[in-house]
């Protein structure tokens, strides 16, 4: 099941009716397993009771510690290899770390300042919005990171031109709202003059600035043949700046996260990429409202390839104009403190430039 960071849930905890009867852990067992899984993410090595007990000053004895952490491997929570007697988590630790243990996590503010710092000094170009995000969720998460460019949901008319260029064809280009640009050839049955076309274009600048389909269809009425012809053709491009597959991906990072031990062997790698390459897990987020931190962890039975990774993903941008998504990936054993915030912040700023671009972006001098 998913997780959502604004909202929390609870997750009921089953207990083994053989040797264990209870059903939420004790504050001395939540303390344990915090420092087990922070000790596992920085190390990569199974925890020993005697680590734990130099950690946490528990104030309990070391065979009191090995009691407790056999009681969390029989909930679950944690496993260990047959060679260690040490303890290392389970996705189900893992789960219960971020749900209940790690608390609301935030970046430092220095680092929140930097980073949008840089985001400030980029020229406004939405492409190199996505690579310096890609950029900076790598390595403020230490982890293979991926961002798609903002897509139209509905998308609405900024700017629109008639050009005149031969005698029967006459060129329509169109610019929407976030820059989208597209045209098309109109064929008309009698040339029309320069000066007619751009009387039409700027009665649709005039009456269809901002607006979406829906609302042009209403607002331009009583149409010549050729300014039907016009809307019609207009539509259809609106339409397909909609359709448009969510196929530009900005990527970072992936060469350091393959470096860890998890991914040494050859098939762990090369599936690692594969998703990478093809991350049909950002499917996950897009109808997720935008703003809400999502963690997937070892796959979550969805994605078999991914059994050793683990997800921070969001959805970004402007309910109703324009989003995309953005996200992190790397072993199981992720900072997911780091993960989640450098997610959460970054999600916001773009959601922020965003809203600059698409919603409060003003006429041009030519409209």
């Amino acid at each position: 099941s998913e997780m959502c960071i604004r909202d929390r849930h609870s997750i009921g905890m089953t207990a083994n009716p053989i040797v264990i009867t209870q059903t939420e852990l004790t504050p001395r067992q939540q303390k344990i397993l915090g420092l087990i899984v922070q000790a596992y993410i920085n190390t990569a090595t199974p925890v020993s009771s005697k680590l734990i007990q130099e950690m946490g000053d528990l104030g309990v004895s070391s065979a009191t510690i090995r009691n407790e952490m056999a009681t969390l491997e029989a909930l679950g929570y944690l496993t260990h290899p047959h060679t260690s007697a040490g303890r290392m988590p389970t996705d189900k630790g893992y789960r219960y770390f971020v749900e209940k243990l790690i608390g609301d996590v935030e970046l430092p503010q220095a680092e929140r300042n930097m980073i949008r710092h840089q985001f400030h000094q980029a020229k406004l170009e939405m492409s190199q919005w996505m690579q310096l995000a890609a950029a900076i969720l790598a390595r403020s998460a230490r982890s293979a990171a991926l961002v798609t460019a903002p897509k139209l949901e509905n998308p609405r008319l900024r700017h629109l031109e008639l050009i005149s260029t031969q005698s029967q064809l006459v060129l329509l280009v169109v610019v929407f709202q976030g820059g989208t640009v597209r045209q098309r050839y109109i064929t008309v049955k009698e040339p029309i003059t320069q000066s007619t076309l751009s009387q039409v274009a700027a009665k649709f600048n005039s009456a269809g600035h901002n607006l979406d389909t829906a609302s042009l269809k209403t607002k331009l009425t009583d149409l010549s043949e050729f300014e039907q012809d016009v809307l019609n053709v207009l539509l259809e491009l609106a339409a397909e700046a909609d359709d448009l597959p969510l196929n530009e991906i900005y990527r970072d990072g992936l060469s350091e996260v393959l470096q860890e031990p998890e991914f040494i062997s050859r098939d762990e790698a090369n599936t690692l990429v594969s998703a990478f390459e093809q991350p049909a897990f950002l499917n996950k987020v897009v109808n997720a409202p935008v703003g809400t931190i999502q963690v997937v962890i070892g796959g979550e039975g969805h994605w078999r390839e991914l059994s050793a990774c683990s997800m921070v993903l969001a959805r970004y941008g402007v309910e109703g104009f324009a989003t995309g998504a953005l996200g992190v990936l790397g072993p199981t054993r992720m900072p997911y403190g780091r993960a989640i915030g450098t997610v959460r912040y970054v999600a916001n700023l773009m959601s922020d430039l965003v809203s600059e671009l698409y919603v409060d972006d003003p006429p041009s001098a030519d409209d």
